[in-house]
C-alpha cells in the first residue's frame, strides 16, 4: 500500500496555518483515494524527534564520504541518522508544511534535511559528473506560509529563501515530481480568510492529481506481487 510521510515543520500545532493546510490537503487526498495509502506524521519539534547531528555525526559522514572506517562512536551516530533516513526512504510520497522563519526554513527542518541528505543514501557523487539524486519516483507537496512576506512585496517586507531553498533540495535528492502551494501573507492581509480559502481550493485541486499518482503506485505494487 502506498505511504505518505507528513513532515510537520511548525511547533505551533493547532495555531499553525501551515499545519492546518497540510491536514486539509491530506484529508482531500483521502477523500479522493479512500483506503489507498498509509499515513505517518513526523513532528519535527517534538522532544527527541531527531538525533543530534554534531561533531561525531559530521565526522561519521566525512568518513563515509572519504572512504575511511568509522569509529564505534561514529557508527552509533551514523545508525541514529540512518533510522531517520529509512523513515524518509520508505515513503512513496511526502507532505511538508513549512512556515517561513527569518526568510528561511525552520531550523528543525534544516536539521532533518542535514540528517537525511547523506552520500549513498539520498544522493550519489561522481568526481567527473557531480551529484545525482537517489530519491527518484517520489511525490511531494510543499505548503509554504509566511506572516509578512508575499510574492511581489517590496524588499523592505522581506525575501524568500525558504521555498527556493526547499525546491532546490527536493531537486538535489531527486524528487522532481513536487508541487508548491503558498498561503501568504498571514499577518499583513486584509482578507486572511479569503487567502486561506484560495489556498485550500488549490490544495483540493492538487489532491486529486496526487491521489491519482498514489493509485498508480498502488497498481504497480499489485502487479509486482
Amino acid at each position: 500500500m502506498p505511504s505518505i510521510l507528513h513532515i510537520n515543520a511548525s511547533p505551533r500545532y493547532g495555531s499553525s496555518d501551515s499545519l492546518g493546510l497540510a491536514r486539509h490537503f491530506i484529508d482531500s487526498v483521502q477523500s479522493a483515494a479512500p483506503e489507498t495509502f498509509e499515513l505517518e506524521t513526523l513532528n519535527l519539534f517534538d522532544d527527541d524527534a531527531l538525533p543530534a547531528f554534531g561533531r561525531v555525526a559530521a565526522s561519521a559522514k566525512m568518513a563515509v564520504f572519504t572512504g575511511q572506517e568509522q569509529t564505534p562512536e561514529q557508527m552509533a551516530a551514523w545508525e541514529a541518522a540512518r533510522s531517520v533516513f529509512d523513515q524518509f526512504a520508505a515513503a512513496d510520497a511526502y507532505v511538508f508544511n513549512i512556515p517561513m522563519w527569518n526568510s528561511g526554513i525552520p531550523y528543525a527542518l534544516k536539521q532533518w534535511i542535514d540528517i537525511v541528505t547523506q552520500p549513498g543514501w539520498s544522493f550519489g557523487f561522481h568526481p567527473e559528473h557531480g551529484y545525482t539524486g537517489l530519491m527518484e519516483g517520489k511525490l511531494a507537496m510543499a505548503i509554504h506560509t509566511s506572516g509578512v512576506y508575499a510574492p511581489g512585496v517590496p524588499a523592505m517586507f522581506g525575501a524568500d529563501f525558504s521555498s527556493t531553498y526547499f525546491a532546490d533540495w527536493l531537486n538535489f535528492v531527486g524528487i522532481q515530481d513536487a508541487a508548491h502551494i503558498r498561503f501568504a501573507p498571514t499577518v499583513l492581509n486584509t482578507d486572511v480568510d479569503g487567502s486561506r480559502h484560495l489556498a485550500e481550493r488549490e490544495l483540493s485541486d492538487a489532491a486529486l492529481l496526487f491521489a491519482g499518482k498514489l493509485d498508480a503506485v498502488r497498481a504497480s505494487e499489485l502487479i509486482s506481487k
